[in-house]
């Protein structure tokens, strides 16, 4: 027969001290500033694909102006975490996890619409998932893969693309003295997703190619 043993009150009293703390430390990272703005930027989600869907050119700049500063958050949420003190493991998940569910989306309800070819999307897709799983892989090794320049560009690109796709209308723009006439911002959007697309192969290639280095280094080491 098993045994049971009783634990003691003492080790009672310290085991339910210890769920205490760590419910109130789950609560205090989850309504800390930059958490409660990356949050923020899950819910702003089906606001932007509601505007959109409406599909006016007022309905779509203000889908437009939500979607930036939507991704503005994305900037302050990290640099407030490091400036207060405050990064969290609740962050490093939400934080990735909200920034693609805002690009994904966006894309994914823009492609019935006309505004971006499905392969497009399906690439870029594929792409967020297999290095989201290489990091996944990566972490469990103990190594720590970096967005390299190519990542950088490859967002900064793919945001600006997406905006461009959001505001969806030929618009009259003049850039200083220089007229550039009407422009097609599906056009110029659908252009700069493409170019994102090259570099998210080619970071998603470098991403690899570190990977593989640097389990190989260990591996030796280890050896």
């Amino acid at each position: 027969m098993t045994r049971l043993t009783r634990r003691s009150p003492s080790v009672r009293a310290r085991v339910r001290e210890e769920r205490k703390r760590r419910r109130r430390s789950l609560r205090e990272d989850a309504f800390n500033v930059p958490n409660l703005l990356t949050m923020g930027r899950v819910l702003v989600i089906p606001v932007v694909l509601l505007l959109i869907d409406r599909g006016t050119p007022k309905d779509c700049t203000i889908a437009a102006l939500v979607y930036s500063a939507a991704a503005i958050t994305d900037l302050l949420d990290g640099y407030l975490a490091r400036k207060m003190n405050v990064v969290s493991v609740l962050g490093k998940f939400l934080d990735p996890l909200a920034d693609k569910l805002l690009v994904m989306a966006s894309l994914i309800y823009m492609v019935p619409m006309g505004r971006i070819p499905a392969w497009a999307v399906t690439l870029l897709l594929a792409r967020e998932i297999s290095i989201t799983g290489l990091r996944s892989v990566a972490s469990s090794e103990g190594v720590v893969i970096a967005a390299g320049e190519e990542g950088k560009i490859k967002t900064a690109l793919q945001m600006i693309g997406i905006l461009c796709l959001i505001l969806g209308y030929p618009y009259h723009l003049t850039l200083g003295p220089l007229d550039l006439g009407w422009v097609d911002l599906v056009v110029v959007g659908r252009a700069l997703v493409y170019i994102s697309l090259v570099f998210s192969i080619v970071s998603a290639v470098e991403y690899l190619r570190v990977f593989v280095m640097t389990v190989e280094a260990k591996a030796e080491r280890r050896g």
